[in-house]
């Protein structure tokens, strides 16, 4: 067995990967498994790794301070889901390119003024993604919504006492989407 260069090597907590092999590839979802052993000496032959596409999501704000939202259903958890847009980052794309993207594909609703919240990773014990989050404030309707056939999405716009409210209530399922509205409620000191 050959030694697997990976970017921790330097990290005195790295794993050292000692092999390597995908088990499942799928354009959504690939899994692979590697031999590792730890800095104690100990080694793992079957530790398995999800590899998927870097996510982006968008807390949207109108121009008219309405928190632009989306409901869906999400097969997965059996529920109909309120969460803010987002999608994958497709290969070629910054991620704020993709959240611009998603968030006029799925709605309909551009411009406005961006900043990043944050990168936040979504399980990084089994995980090798990023969901890059993002705040685009003023944003307006251009066109529009361009949904996918798979994609059902209603659109729903709420005050900012109802994300509040919502928030402390833990209605937001989707712990990357609770935790950029976190984060803009924190900065701005919202909750009051």
């Amino acid at each position: 067995m050959s030694k697997i260069e990976t970017k921790q090597d330097k990290d005195p907590m790295a794993w050292e990967v000692l092999d390597s092999e995908y088990v499942f590839k799928r354009p959504w979802l690939t899994a692979r498994r590697d031999h590792v052993k730890l800095p104690t000496g100990a080694e793992i032959n079957d530790f398995y790794v999800l590899e998927y596409p870097d996510f982006c999501n968008v807390v949207a704000i109108t121009k008219d301070n309405k928190f632009l939202m989306e409901r869906q259903y999400r097969h997965a958890q059996h529920l109909t889901a309120i969460e803010i847009p987002a999608g994958c980052v497709e290969k070629g794309e910054t991620s704020l390119e993709a959240a611009q993207r998603e968030l006029y594909e799925e709605t309909g609703y551009g411009g406005g003024q961006w900043t990043k919240l944050m990168t936040i990773s979504p399980n990084p014990g089994a995980c090798n993604n990023y969901c890059h989050c993002y705040l685009a404030l003023g944003v307006e309707r251009v066109s529009t919504q361009h949904l996918e056939s798979t994609e059902d999405i209603k659109m729903v716009f709420l005050e900012q006492d109802e994300v509040a409210r919502m928030l402390r209530n833990d209605e937001f399922h989707q712990a990357l989407m609770a935790a950029p509205l976190w984060k803009y409620f924190a900065m701005n000191k919202l909750m009051g």
